[in-house]
């Protein structure tokens, strides 16, 4: 009422008072204003409707309590409930977007992902912000600590192999600017921010290519010019180019790469709502194929984007066409973040069509394929990992991993959130030593906790099953929840070679190694998390590394030149 009062004040022109006086009071007024919306949509979004009835799912004891008919119909009338207040929060969230029947039908699968997920919690964000901060801590000191010499030996440069990692560094440099250019001018613009505009309005406003086959929006040519730009491809070398964008359709294009002798697929990442609907439609399927033993399951969401490539590489005759320009070229299939888990499955369909087929799949989502398709991908797929990438440990199992986590260690640490927040903060911006926060209190006696964390006051009352795990046992043996899914084909793992937690540093030296899947089996907590992942970074440490290589072999022909 006070902030009505002062908007009907500040807009009376009658009112004639110092001009310091109006603009404290106009300012006032704003910041008012502004804190009852973002209030109102924290409600909406935060507020949980369900109330008390959350115990249903945090106690065991009331389900004994209650005869079996009338726990299973309550249980079922709460999950419902819980489904369809996350499946309100996608469809508000999503409000900007055309919704039909597959969105959904997506929007249902997310809520029942998300009602599973956050059923046996009670975090506010401060305390995961709290947790994730004590997390990072952690990792740090078991990072420095003495690795183990399994570890040791599986990232030392002199492994056999070492050739065989070089060359699939320097195609893997080669083949991700296809894979960053399907990104279209957004990624032309973020890498080249003060000349982008201008190259563009000056190259892409004339002539439309009438060669190439161009589906979907692309007003004033700026995503087929920043394309021509970043590949460095001409007019003539496209066969086909789609630029629509729908829930489980990505855009995605095929050129002709003459220095590789190739013919390219390459499909784009992540870069609207629709895709980030298809990334969260995280259930798994069966992936049936023909004459292929290794079926088993896949990510759903993207499965159904690499089907609709599928269909229109196949039926729509595309690589007939572009095998009939190129016939003695071989299938390359690209692609980064989303795009590089929809080309890993893709590949896999059109494997026994194309027998020589390579996939490039960078970054791609690590709950993808099971452990039977994993293996058999391992003769075709290379994928490559910068650093602390979290995508690439993205996956149902890990984020059940880092929930306990987060559980385990606010539930144990006795002091105030703010303490941990603020140290926290000065922790990540300017570096330091790990804090000696403790965090892990013998027998976990609940009166050792001088000020818990208050959220998890609620979980030692309600006896979450997150909780009650960390002091049986017995239960992380028991049978996982959710399949584990793994990432496709070998694995390429750049690092840092002098690891340095800050976001921008200059002259930075990667090394690169073959790695095992089971690497990626926990999510790690850094400021690079995401930084990591992104098109831009990944590109910039492979050119790295194979112009590191290229110096290589140039001094050793130097040298060899020399003796001789």
């Amino acid at each position: 009422m006070w902030a009505v009062v002062g908007a009907v004040w500040v807009s009376d022109s009658s009112v004639h008072c110092e001009k310091t006086v109006m603009n404290v009071v106009f300012g006032t007024v704003v910041a008012s204003w502004i804190i009852i919306i973002f209030t109102i949509i924290g409600v909406i979004i935060v507020f949980d409707p369900l109330g008390g009835k959350k115990t249903v799912y945090l106690t065991d004891g009331v389900n004994r309590n209650l005869e079996s008919s009338q726990s299973g119909q309550l249980l079922y009338n709460v999950k419902n409930t819980a489904t369809r207040v996350w499946e309100k929060r996608i469809r508000l969230l999503c409000c900007c977007i055309v919704q039909d029947d597959d969105h959904r039908v997506a929007f249902t699968s997310i809520a029942e992902l998300f009602r599973a997920y956050f059923s046996d919690t009670d975090l506010v964000p401060s305390d995961i912000a709290a947790g994730l901060t004590l997390l990072h801590q952690e990792q740090d000191k078991m990072e420095s600590c003495r690795k183990e010499p399994e570890e040791v030996l599986c990232h030392s440069p002199t492994s056999p192999g070492t050739d065989d990692l070089d060359i699939e560094l320097e195609n893997a440099a080669h083949y991700m600017r296809f894979a960053a250019a399907a990104y279209g001018w957004p990624y032309y613009i973020y890498t080249n921010p003060f000349t982008a505009l201008c190259k563009l309005n000056g190259d892409c406003c004339g002539n439309r290519p009438t060669d190439s086959d161009i589906t979907g929006s692309d007003r004033h040519n700026f995503h087929f010019g920043s394309i021509l730009k970043i590949t460095g491809l001409q007019y003539r070398d496209f066969i086909h180019i789609c630029f629509h964008n729908k829930i489980y359709e990505i855009p995605f294009f095929v050129a002709l790469d003459h220095k590789k002798e190739a013919i390219v697929v390459a499909v784009r990442g992540t870069l609207s709502f629709e895709d980030i609907l298809t990334d969260l439609s995280a259930d798994c399927e069966d992936l049936t194929l023909e004459d292929v033993l290794e079926n088993g399951f896949v990510h759903k969401g993207i499965t159904q984007a690499a089907n609709y490539i599928y269909r229109k590489l196949i039926n729509d005759g595309i690589l007939n066409q572009a095998f009939t320009i190129a016939p003695e070229y071989k299938l390359v299939i690209v692609g980064h973040s989303l795009g590089g888990g929809t080309a890993s499955i893709l590949a896999v369909m059109l494997r026994n069509s194309f027998p020589t087929l390579k996939c490039y799949a960078f970054s791609p989502p690590g709950g993808l394929l099971s452990k039977s398709l994993a293996d058999y991908t391992k003769h075709f797929i290379v994928s490559v990992i910068v650093g602390k990438d979290l995508v690439a440990r993205l996956s149902m199992p890990n984020m059940e991993d880092l929930k306990r986590r987060i559980v385990r260690i606010v539930a144990n640490c006795n002091r105030p959130k703010y303490q941990i927040l603020l140290r926290g903060c000065w922790y990540e911006v300017f570096g330091g030593d790990p804090d000696n926060f403790p965090t892990e209190l013998d027998g976990r006696n609940q009166d050792d906790l001088t000020q818990p964390l208050l959220a998890e006051e609620s979980l030692m009352v309600h006896r979450s099953p997150s909780y009650t795990a960390l002091e049986d046992e017995s239960r992380l043996n028991s049978p996982p929840q959710y399949p584990q899914l793994y990432l496709p084909g070998k694995i390429i793992h750049i690092v840092e070679e002098s690891s340095s937690r800050r976001l921008c540093s200059s002259d930075i030296k990667y090394t690169a190694s073959w790695s095992k899947e089971t690497v990626f089996s926990s999510i790690l907590i850094s400021p690079k998390m995401i930084t990591d992942h992104m098109p831009d970074v990944v590109l910039k440490a492979l050119n790295s590394l194979a112009q590191e290589h290229g110096a290589c072999i140039s001094c050793q022909t130097r040298d060899f030149n020399t003796n001789t």
